[in-house]
């Protein structure tokens, strides 16, 4: 079963097309990352999943229930946690939470018993009365899920949920993040900019000016490069390009003032191009597909040029 069906959905701002024709499905209980740098749609995207924006044409559901149609039955199967910090800072966690669970249209010794299990489930019991000002980045954003969670959603919707977090407190956030899919069931949709959080989701969607240039788990996308990846320094490319499909029959991609090549023996590869064009190359490097190798090989460019 499908928990969000988003159906060729595009967006435009005046002239600047946000989302063009994006298509993909989340199973229920899974993970899924939308990973892309800024600009490239998934803050709009992911407006329209929260119904801030109206679909202005394709089709979103979520739960079953359509976006466009029927939003306020959207609202009361999802939790969102944005970007932006959303706590009163002169209130406790505890408070926050209450007030939170007004806005759900919850209260009394039901509202009580679901923020005592959030607390716990987030380890934030000892953390109840102190002010939301007083704490740490990684403590706040628990708080802000603690929030989103408190309707029991059917999908939990996470816009780049680890920004300014440290490494340790990201590691803590992903690490609660899949324990509520494993044992709530709960489907969640993460957007993110970083590698390595997208690594944690179980499928992944990669969006690149607006339409989304790859789909698939981490594993499925790294193996669509094909091998290993040469990134080669030289200071004529253009040169050493034509040489090298010439001598190699392979096709290198220009990326900056480097190479890229991807062979399935590139250890093999890399001896043979150094020993081909001693002159031409002033260094070499060779590593295992990333998931930027994927975005690269899928748009043309690196993750953060335009």
């Amino acid at each position: 079963m499908s928990a969000v069906v988003v159906s060729d959905v595009a967006f435009r701002y005046g002239a600047h097309q946000a989302l063009a024709g994006v298509s993909f499905e989340v199973s229920a209980g899974q993970i899924f990352g939308l990973l892309g740098p800024n600009g490239g749609g998934k803050t709009t995207l992911f407006r329209l999943l929260a119904t801030l924006l109206p679909p202005q044409s394709g089709q979103i559901a979520i739960a079953g229930l359509d976006v466009a149609r029927q939003p306020e039955q959207v609202r009361r199967q999802i939790g969102v946690t944005f970007q932006s910090p959303s706590l009163d800072n002169k209130l406790t966690v505890r408070e926050n939470l209450v007030h939170q669970g007004h806005l759900y249209g919850l209260s009394g010794a039901g509202l009580s018993r679901r923020i005592d299990e959030l607390l716990e489930a987030l380890a934030l019991s000892d953390r109840r009365r102190d002010l939301a000002g007083a704490l740490s980045g990684g403590l706040k954003r628990r708080v802000e899920i603690a929030k989103s969670l408190l309707n029991r959603p059917a999908v939990l919707l996470l816009d780049e949920p680890s920004t300014g977090l440290d490494p340790g407190a990201r590691h803590d956030l992903w690490r609660y993040l899949t324990g509520l899919r494993t044992s709530a069931k709960t489907t969640i949709l993460v957007t993110t900019h970083l590698m390595e959080e997208a690594e944690h989701a179980d499928s992944l969607g990669i969006l690149d000016r607006g339409q989304l240039v790859a789909l698939g788990t981490p594993d499925e996308l790294r193996q669509t490069v094909g091998g290993d990846c040469l990134t080669i320094q030289t200071p004529d490319p253009d040169g050493l390009a034509v040489q090298i499909r010439e001598r190699f029959s392979l096709e290198p991609r220009r990326l900056g003032d480097a190479l890229r090549v991807e062979a399935l023996a590139a250890h093999e590869l890399l001896r043979d191009l150094v020993a081909a064009f001693p002159a031409q190359i002033t260094a070499i490097s060779l590593a295992r597909p990333t998931l930027e190798d994927v975005f690269i090989l899928r748009t043309g460019h690196r993750f953060w040029e335009g």
